[in-house]
């Protein structure tokens, strides 16, 4: 599993951490495969402009998620799942309102994040979907 991890902002991540979060990620959903997954670490301003451009929706957002719908394989053949934005400052206002770290709420986000890129969604009722449930399963784990 490799995660290349690009950080647009000055705050300082637990790359160990994040790797970890994505393997057990990986891991629960029982997908086996050797994946490259990019993170992106942003700010407000460059979450906002994808949202609107991708989602048609135009506000901030804590995470999206870009997907390669091929899995195309690359040389090695790792398969490249696609993209995982996550917006610092939301992310760091999330954890504030429930209460618990930043580190946790950066776990919650690319846990979501990753399982989008492996198909799950959560259309209709999200507290009893699936993947909610996946999400909850893989926190536990940590």
């Amino acid at each position: 599993m490799s995660l290349p991890i690009k950080n647009f902002t000055k705050n300082k991540l637990n790359q160990k951490y994040l790797n970890e979060i994505a393997e057990r990620t990986l891991e629960v959903a029982k997908f086996k495969k050797p994946v490259e997954i990019s993170l992106v670490i942003t700010g407000e301003k460059r979450i906002k402009s994808l949202n609107k451009k991708y989602r048609k929706i135009d506000k901030i957002t804590d995470v999206l998620s870009f997907g390669n719908e091929e899995f195309v394989g690359l040389p090695d053949k790792i398969i490249y799942l696609g993209e995982v934005f996550i917006c610092y400052p939301q992310a760091v206002r999330q954890a504030k309102q429930k209460k618990h770290l930043t580190k946790k709420e950066l776990a919650i986000l690319l846990i979501h994040g990753i399982l989008h890129l492996l198909g799950y969604d959560h259309k209709g009722n999200y507290e009893n979907s699936e993947m909610k449930i996946l999400e909850k399963k893989i926190l536990t784990v940590l």
